[in-house]
């Protein structure tokens, strides 16, 4: 038997796209399926022709509102993938629907912000457009959990991402971000939004996390490798969804009526970085000088540097940081380069010489000593003990 020819519908150029596509792919994997993949060379979704697809079946981006029009009216098996809705008069009639729960991700979000002792929040969403349409359902769940508890919810859309106009939306949200009571805990409709937080407190000298804590959606490696402040982001269940998606349309392609089925998928869990951690403190200084450690410690920053930064001298800075940290400035800038290598050491394949060089060590030996002082290993024990299993 011929296989079944299925076109993918997904502008595989977004991260969730791709985590879809994947999901998609560990399927056919682990089945004996085998199905004739169409997509884009340029992994675009484009809806032209679709009308004239001489195939078998569909998996598409409904979040797309081209993909709504043109593919519910096919007679051939299209399985819709997509955010969820709060309305269930939004989801498209007679089309199974595999969606990300909107809800839990930004629930997820907010609990950990209230984890971490914040009592004050916030969401940075997107403009309204009928291609992010999970983006104001996302601000709409927070709205609603804000207002379950009580609270007033501050949302702020901001302007558009375009670089004519980069400069002064860049400028709006320093000023949003200087405007908001503190400490506070943002929730961003997505990495890419987390992100611009991220730069708009380095450019308004706004502490992070200390002043701000932010949350993204989506676990860009991306968004992580474009940051000094490494990210905390909720992981989405893109490839479970997927994977449901690609069974679905399996059991279509073999007669099953599946019209009426609507799958909502949580998220995976949340990805835990600095950006997040909040920890009250009182001394300006410290806020400061802990917002350039964060930013610089691996590039072998010292004490000095820091101090000259903050505006104050050596010696009054360390009686700030002992009297809040319980630590040395120099203590809290090795820290910040150990954690940044147990965390290098746990999740990737660098080499314990480039790693060593990444997070500022003068040395792969003075690593080693660092190690075996605080740890009582080697960073290749440490490796050994902790690495996580890196999808081939």
């Amino acid at each position: 038997m011929a296989p079944h020819r299925i076109a993918l519908l997904f502008n595989a150029n977004k991260v969730y796209d791709r985590q879809v596509i994947a999901g998609i792919g560990q399927y056919l994997n682990s089945t004996r399926v085998e199905w004739d993949l169409f997509m884009e060379e340029d992994f675009r979704c484009r809806m032209r022709d679709i009308h004239r697809w001489q195939g078998d079946g569909i998996i598409a981006d409904f979040d797309d509102p081209d993909a709504t029009d043109a593919l519910c009216n096919l007679t051939m098996p299209v399985v819709a993938v997509g955010g969820s809705y709060h309305d269930a008069a939004a989801y498209p009639v007679n089309t199974p629907y595999i969606a990300t729960d909107n809800a839990k991700l930004v629930r997820l979000a907010y609990d950990h912000l209230i984890e971490q002792g914040l009592q004050r929040f916030a969401f940075y969403g997107l403009p309204p457009n009928p291609r992010s349409r999970w983006a104001l359902e996302r601000e709409g769940a927070f709205e609603r959990i804000l207002a379950a508890d009580g609270m007033e919810s501050t949302v702020y859309r901001g302007s558009p991402t375009s670089a004519g106009g980069w400069g002064h939306a860049v400028e709006e949200l320093v000023a949003w971000l200087r405007s908001l009571p503190k400490p506070i805990g943002i929730v961003a409709a997505t990495d890419a939004r987390a992100r611009q937080l991220l730069q708009a407190c380095v450019i308004g000298e706004i502490s992070v996390p200390e002043q701000v804590a932010i949350v993204g959606i989506d676990n860009d490696p991306m968004a992580q490798l474009l940051t000094r402040i490494p990210l905390t982001s909720v992981i989405q269940g893109a490839e479970e969804m997927g994977r449901t998606a690609a069974h679905l349309l399996h059991q279509m392609l073999r007669g099953a009526t599946c019209a009426d089925t609507r799958v909502l998928v949580p998220p995976v869990g949340i990805n835990v970085q600095a950006s997040s951690k909040h920890q009250p403190v009182k001394s300006p200084h410290v806020m400061r000088a802990s917002h350039y450690i964060r930013q610089y410690a691996c590039l072998g920053i010292k004490t000095e540097q820091v101090a000259d930064y903050v505006g104050i001298s050596r010696t009054v800075l360390e009686e700030h940081f002992k009297r809040e940290l319980k630590q040395t400035v120099h203590q809290a800038i090795l820290q910040h380069k150990l954690e940044t290598a147990r965390e290098l050491l746990a999740g990737s394949t660098t080499p314990l010489t480039d790693i060593a060089v990444r997070c500022g060590f003068t040395s792969l030996q003075y690593m080693y000593a660092v190690f075996r002082r605080e740890y009582d290993c080697t960073p290749r024990q440490y490796h050994e003990a902790h690495r996580q299993i890196i999808p081939s």
